[in-house]
Order: structure tokens, then C-alpha cells, then sequence
């Protein structure tokens, strides 16, 4: 990969999205070459997909199906517009990435790490992120920051008994992958924003 791969991971209601958002008006400010994805979704195929996914009346979805169309997701989000971002030097950032898979359906839905290692094995093998940042808030911290589970998201309607598996997942993974960074978000969006800017510069995937 020519570009740098940056991931970012975190519970619901970790400020995933404020934090991404801050750090692309840095890098428009500083004249950084980068592109802002998603998943699930990031691209037309893998967007359709995403919506079966979070649509919050497909209370019925096994948990298989789940990981399987998140893993299809992925695939085609990282062919159609990750890749040729990288061939082209970009940095590519991306809202959730395969540890949400190991920690969402591999922990908290009970499917374990290898089920999930290996229908992603494809991302794992030939996309593996330069560095993921870990918005670290507890579930509790993060719900009552956003004042409850958004009711049309399937996934935040779980309950905070699952997403305490997750985040507990999530730390699981902190010792196997030393690209996860744990950053605490417990202070500002802004403390926590320069935070991650500081650890970019130290993992030189900014200057």
C-alpha cells in the first residue's frame, strides 16, 4: 500500500463521529491528501448493505447473517474505494473497521474470534490497518454522553449488557493487535481530539 490505512474503533456513543470529524478539519487545514470512509458502507453496494444491517426491523437476523453481510460489506467497500485510495497515496481513514466484527459478533454475539477472523480473512491478510485508535469510554459513560440508544439503530437497541461484551471485547483485543491504541475520551471532544492528533504524529502517520 502506498497510502497509510487508519481505522477507528470505539462503543456506541464514543464520539467516533465528532472525533473524525474534528481530525478531518486538521488534516483540510494542514493540507494532509485523505479521504473519510465508513463502515458498514463507504461505497454504493456496501451502503445498500448496511442498511439491511441496521435496519431495526430485522429484529429476526441470525447471528451469522449478521457477520457474513458485514464481511460482505467490507469486501466491497475495500475493493471499490479503499484500495484505489491507497494506490494513490491517500490517507484513508475508516469509521469502524474488522475489530468492530471481532468484537461485536466474535465476543459480544458469542460467534468467536476465528469464525470472524476467517470470513474477514481477506481484509486481515491484504488490508491491515497501519494504526487503529480506540475511543476507550465505557458503554454506561458513553450512553448517558449521548442520552440513550438511538431507537432506528438495531445494533444500539441491544442493550447495555451486550455492549458491555463488546467493550470488554475490545480490550480483549488491545494485547493480540498492537495497532489498537486505547485513547481515553473521557475528558473534551477537544482534549481528546488533540489527543489523537498527538498519536498520529508519534506513529509518523502525519507530520
Amino acid at each position: 500500500m502506498k497510502g497509510k490505512f487508519i481505522t477507528f474503533e470505539g462503543c456506541e456513543g464514543s464520539g467516533k463521529s465528532t472525533q473524525l470529524r474534528l481530525l478531518s478539519e486538521y488534516l483540510t487545514e494542514h493540507g494532509v491528501d485523505f479521504i473519510m470512509t465508513r463502515e458498514p458502507g463507504g461505497s454504493e453496494i456496501s451502503e445498500e448493505i448496511r442498511s439491511i444491517i441496521l435496519n431495526g426491523k430485522n429484529t429476526a437476523m441470525c447471528d451469522e447473517c449478521e457477520a457474513l453481510l458485514y464481511a460482505a460489506a467490507r469486501i466491497q467497500h475495500l475493493k471499490e474505494k479503499v484500495a484505489p485510495a491507497l494506490e494513490r497515496g491517500k490517507l484513508v481513514i475508516c469509521d469502524r473497521y474488522v475489530d468492530s466484527s471481532l468484537a461485536y459478533q466474535g465476543y459480544a454475539r458469542g460467534l468467536g474470534t476465528e469464525y470472524v477472523a476467517n470470513i474477514n480473512a481477506f481484509a486481515l491478510e491484504k488490508f491491515n490497518p497501519d494504526l487503529t485508535v480506540f475511543l476507550d469510554i465505557s458503554p454506561a459513560d458513553a450512553f448517558n454522553r449521548k442520552h440513550g440508544a438511538d431507537k432506528n439503530d438495531r445494533i444500539e437497541q441491544l442493550g447495555l449488557e451486550f455492549h458491555q461484551k463488546v467493550y470488554s471485547g475490545y480490550k480483549s483485543l488491545l494485547p493480540v493487535y498492537p495497532r489498537i491504541c486505547a485513547v481515553d475520551c473521557s475528558g473534551t471532544k477537544f482534549e481528546t481530539s488533540e489527543k489523537i492528533i498527538k498519536l498520529l504524529k508519534a506513529k509518523d502517520i502525519i507530520k
